[in-house]
């Protein structure tokens, strides 16, 4: 069997027997790699301080686009190859997604040996971006089929790992850094390398282990309820006509928000730390504070997905976007450094929550069939985010730097600023009703052959 049939959908179909619990561990082998970019805060301080030649340097904005770029090219490419991965099979997905993703590593790593901005946004926006897109939602997909008697806890299931990306990726870029600082090698661009093959081996364990259900398989003992929540119809949308209901807009604004919100801690995790802590937190401290969001990124994103499965996903977001909005205006005026460290936890298991309880919502309100297409269309929000959250934090960083203002002064008001992104995503989520009936699809008719859910 060559590389290209072993791909194939055909070649991942589950025999008779397989459990659906074998299929978590291949989504986490994924996710926990592509999460590496919540990690990436480790870099902006050594990017920061790293020399040109000709004694030039990089801003906070030109570092920050390299992680927004990421993020941007993440929702586009989810977008675009959705409905490809219907038809190409995960297997096959998540192959391109490792190359994208491990190859960008290594053309980041010769742009910053070159101190090249464009390599580096090529390689790691450009290019790792792409393999994030695509890794991201192809195991989410599948999940979503094994598990439809739970699909907040099959999300969760598969998005947690990308939230404890930098779980591993913090302490391992910092410890990569910290080996090559004294080898006469660059220590990002050596760091960089590596962490590209790593990654590229250890995602092809998901490549090899991933199966789909069988046409028509249901879990054993699975009955459809017949008590439904208003929210949840019992009828499918397609992703044309579900682009064109006020829901979908509802819930890209609701992502939006929340996403901009959470990117404000994340993008500026280790820095943040170490100006508002400036005696009391060392770079190895400020490394670990990224590894514990981590933590409760990951952790969020199961106990909230899971949690959304008995009170409702409309309710759950309106939990992230009261309780988070209160703890954003206060977490600057708290002096103790656990307690500031466990809100800032608190804040990103629900900045996470949210990326994992959004594609059962979507299921919920416009049904299983095209609920990949859709979700991809709908992490367009996550771009948008990727851009203006880190624009925010990075802005008001270099404004306080330019007026020769202490940065811990600038935190303040770009943590007030983000609890006000969440009142306004409290409004949007409040807005939000089941999908009208001439956007349904009509009994009979036949999804478009690359989207059926198998």
């Amino acid at each position: 069997m060559g590389i290209a049939s072993f791909l194939d959908r055909d070649h991942t179909v589950a025999k008779p027997g397989y459990s659906r619990w074998l299929v978590p561990p291949a989504a986490l082998a994924i996710h926990l790699s592509i999460g590496q970019v919540y990690a990436f805060s480790v870099f902006v301080n050594p990017l920061l301080a790293y020399h040109a030649a000709d004694g030039s340097a990089w801003s906070h904005k030109e570092v920050g686009y390299i992680f927004s770029l990421a993020i941007v090219m993440l929702g586009l490419s989810a977008a675009l190859f959705g409905k490809w991965l219907e038809t190409a099979g995960p297997r096959k997905a998540m192959f391109v997604a490792a190359t994208c993703f491990g190859l960008g590593f290594l053309v980041a790593s010769l742009g910053v040996k070159l101190h090249s901005l464009p390599l580096i946004y090529l390689g790691y926006g450009g290019l790792g971006g792409i393999g994030m897109g695509i890794g991201y939602i192809s195991p989410v997909s599948t999940l979503i089929k094994w598990f439809p008697d739970r699909p907040g806890l099959s999300t969760g299931l598969a998005i947690m790992g990308f939230g404890g990306g930098a779980m591993i990726g913090a302490p391992l870029a910092t410890d990569l850094m910290t080996f090559f600082r004294g080898s006469g090698h660059q220590p990002i661009a050596a760091a960089f390398f590596c962490m590209g093959i790593l990654y590229f081996i250890f995602m092809l364990f998901g490549v090899f282990t991933i199966r789909v259900p069988a046409p028509g398989w249901k879990p054993a003992g699975f009955v459809p309820s017949v008590h439904r929540s208003a929210m949840i119809s019992s009828h499918n949308v397609t992703v044309n006509a579900a682009m064109s209901t006020p829901q979908f807009w509802l819930l890209w604004i609701v992502l939006a928000l929340n996403v901009t919100a959470g990117i404000g801690i994340l993008e500026s995790a280790a820095p943040m730390l170490q100006n508002l802590f400036p005696a009391r937190v060392t770079v190895i401290a400020a490394g670990g504070f990224v590894g514990i969001l981590s933590l409760f990124n990951m952790g969020g994103r199961f106990f909230w997905a899971a949690l959304s499965d008995f009170i409702g996903r409309k309710v759950t977001f309106a939990i992230f976007f009261t309780v988070g909005a209160v703890l954003y205006f206060f977490l600057p005026s708290i002096a103790l450094l656990p307690a500031f460290v466990l809100v800032a936890g608190l804040l990103i298991s629900m900045y996470g929550g949210g990326f994992s309880t959004i594609p059962a919502y979507l299921k919920d309100l416009f049904g299983g069939i095209n609920v990949s297409a859709i979700h991809g269309r709908l992490l367009t929000a996550w771009s948008v985010a990727g851009v203006v959250g880190p624009l925010i934090v990075n802005a008001l960083l270099d404004h306080y730097k330019a007026a020769h203002q202490p940065l811990s002064q600038a935190y303040p008001l770009i943590l007030h600023i983000m609890a006000g992104l969440l009142v306004l995503g409290f409004f949007a989520n409040l807005l939000v009703r089941p999908v009208a009936a001439r956007f349904w699809m009509a009994e009979g008719d036949i999804a478009p052959v690359d989207i059926i859910q198998h």
